[in-house]
């Protein structure tokens, strides 16, 4: 590279040039796409829920290998994902979009039964997955895509359109029914909806008409629902039915103690006393083994993951980055927040896996996709030169 010269009296002294945007990408992980330590934090959380999931599985081997499949999938797609750049992902919006909205349709005239709720579509012998985990992808990619094309702060014909974009999957999701995905689905399209710069009379105004609509959704509610509010509101009122779960999950992480009982050693779970413990309740495990501390450390990995992708996506330097990847990390942290807050008593059960922890695959899958596209938004941003 050739220097100039700045003079200063008699003296010359060589002055490099400022680099260019172009030259200070040319890093290995710039060239592959990807952030190391948003990476790097991921692999040790799925690591340590593997760790976790022995333990909650009964001590299954089998159960164990399946994850860790699910997770080099899951990472591989997430790798994959970020060689693309974030033009792509706007195009592809509205095909995601159509073909999750086909697929929860698909749900409604063959979906496979579980749990008394029609959630799940099977290939035979290939693969059987749950379309809403996929929407959670689906939706903010494409109010996204919308809203990035719109003059912003968007207007109210524009939250009209967001409106039925965000409220069909929601009532194809709430029908099956599975009111609490599609609350979380829901929410991360409204994420996007707030990022673009709504005023605080609007959101006032929103939160109001929510608050008020509350007795309708009550009165719509299957009595199942109804129960986990009342049981929320009173655990105690049916010890041996419905308020077992949050019992047994606040007894096992009460029972850890600061320290806890050690790995392998938990008794409310090795025991089988805790339900859902390899999934919903996974984190009550870990209370229960590893006490406080074990879970204080969970939660700040999390939290460093959700400081590290808000700073990926501040540094979008075009709208359709900043909203899709803002949505993807406050989404990721809202994940968080409700299953610790279901597990240790503060909110309503609603059924939310504890991410890339719990044991399932198309939500593992869904969140490392919106991961890699977050690091596509990051490593294909326009840089400027300094």
């Amino acid at each position: 590279m050739s220097l100039r010269s700045l003079t200063l009296g008699r003296r010359a002294y060589p002055v490099r040039p400022p680099e260019s945007g172009i030259a200070r990408r040319k890093s290995l992980w710039e060239r592959i796409h990807l952030d190391p330590w948003l990476l790097g934090m991921l692999i040790v959380l799925m690591v340590a829920g593997l760790l976790v999931l022995y333990s909650a599985s009964g001590q299954r081997i089998e159960t164990v290998f399946a994850q860790g499949t699910r997770f080099c999938v899951a990472l591989m797609g997430a790798v994959i994902l970020a060689q693309f750049s974030p033009s792509t992902f706007q195009r592809w919006a509205p095909l995601a979009y159509g073909l999750g909205i086909l697929m929860l349709l698909a749900v409604e005239v063959a979906g496979d039964m579980g749990m008394g709720a029609k959630r799940w579509l099977v290939i035979p012998g290939v693969i059987r997955f749950q379309p809403s985990e996929l929407m959670k992808l689906a939706m903010p990619l494409m109010v996204a895509a919308y809203l990035s094309r719109r003059e912003l702060p968007p207007r109210m014909r524009d939250l009209a359109a967001c409106a039925v974009i965000i409220g069909v999957p929601i009532g194809l999701i709430a029908n099956q029914p599975d009111l609490g995905t599609a609350l979380l689905v829901g929410s991360a399209a409204v994420i996007v909806v707030l990022l673009a710069g709504l005023s605080w009379r609007l959101i006032a105004f929103f939160v109001v008409l929510a608050a008020s609509a509350l007795p309708l959704l009550w009165m719509n509610l299957h009595n199942y629902q109804r129960q986990r509010v009342l049981t929320f509101l009173n655990p105690d009122s049916d010890p041996l039915g419905a308020g077992w779960n949050i019992i047994q999950s606040t007894t096992a992480i009460g029972s850890g103690g600061l320290l806890g009982k050690g790995w392998l050693q938990g008794t409310q779970s090795q025991l089988e006393f805790l339900p859902e413990r390899h999934t919903d309740f996974i984190i009550a495990v870990l209370g229960e083994e590893f006490g406080l501390v074990g879970m204080l450390v969970l939660l700040l990995l999390y939290l460093m993951i959700v400081m590290r992708g808000l700073w990926l996506a501040g540094c979008a330097h075009d709208t359709f980055g900043r909203l899709f990847a803002g949505s993807i990390i406050l989404t990721f942290f809202i994940y968080v927040f409700v299953n610790v807050g279901m597990v240790s008593g503060i909110l309503p059960v609603v059924g939310v896996p504890l991410p890339l922890v719990s044991y399932g695959g198309t939500s593992s899958v869904t969140l490392m996709a919106g991961f890699g596209i977050l690091m596509s938004i990051h490593s294909h941003r326009r840089l400027l030169p300094r």
